[in-house]
């Protein structure tokens, strides 16, 4: 066993798990745990055979945020000021659908991490919490990722007070998709996993980046010439005869 592993990677039919596996710290945003992540992504983005990926974790807790006891006493340059930015940055500018699976406990930067994904499954268990200025802090970098899933008066409110919300809570706020009891978490997983992967590769890409400059802020010329675009493309021609042919499309994982 690899004492120093802080992160399991599973490759199969199309979807990479990712599972924070350091329950000892809460799955806090170690320097391990950052540049294990870090890579992971980057392998399982620049994988053509991965579609989904999916963020999940062992133990009770999701994730606690940045490992205190590794900023205790430390200079603001050696708190992960650039690595944190880059590792949201990354999940939520990625071609791929990310999803995060939330069975436990997320605290601050934690909270960060899920907001910047996707898709966000979340079961009964699990809480949620900025908690930055109960310890002097503030939620600066994840507030890049956090405010454009949440309602903003919650999201004000939530971010000022550090109280723990609960998952129905997040989903009203936007902050969770999915909300559902513990022993159904792995069913709706399957059930995204298995809706994402359907959609052709270059198209989700485009449609996420879409999403993510905020749609209408291109000209109506600007998304008519994506859409055309799309529709004469190889996937577009594609998706068009699996359809008329009622047919899986090519792109779209085979079944066990």
């Amino acid at each position: 066993m690899d004492r120093d592993r802080v992160l399991q990677v599973r490759v199969s039919r199309g979807v990479a798990t990712l599972t924070l596996d350091s329950p000892a710290n809460r799955n806090a945003l170690s320097r391990a745990v950052r540049a294990q992540l870090r890579t992971a992504l980057a392998a399982a983005l620049a994988d053509d055979a991965v579609r989904v990926v999916v963020l999940d974790h062992t133990g009770r807790v999701f994730c606690s945020g940045m490992d205190l006891a590794e900023a205790a006493g430390g200079a603001a340059e050696d708190q992960g000021v650039r690595e944190v930015p880059e590792l949201l940055e990354t999940l939520f500018t990625a071609a791929k659908p990310v999803l995060a699976v939330v069975r436990g406990p997320a605290r601050a930067g934690g909270v960060g991490v899920l907001a910047a994904c996707d898709v966000v499954v979340a079961g009964a268990a699990a809480t949620f919490a900025f908690s930055e200025v109960r310890l002097g802090i503030v939620p600066a970098v994840i507030s890049a990722v956090v405010l454009p899933r949440m309602l903003p008066h919650l999201a004000h409110r939530l971010m000022l007070t550090g109280e723990v919300f609960d998952a129905a809570t997040a989903a009203a706020a936007g902050l969770v998709d999915v909300a559902v009891p513990d022993e159904q978490v792995d069913a709706a997983v399957a059930a995204q996993v298995t809706a994402l992967a359907a959609g052709a590769p270059a198209a989700l890409a485009a449609t996420k980046r879409l999403l993510r400059a905020g749609g209408l802020r291109g000209s109506f010329d600007e998304l008519q010439e994506l859409s055309a675009r799309f529709f004469a493309s190889e996937e577009g021609q594609e998706g068009i005869a699996a359809f008329r042919e009622k047919r899986p499309a090519r792109w779209v994982p085979a079944a066990d």
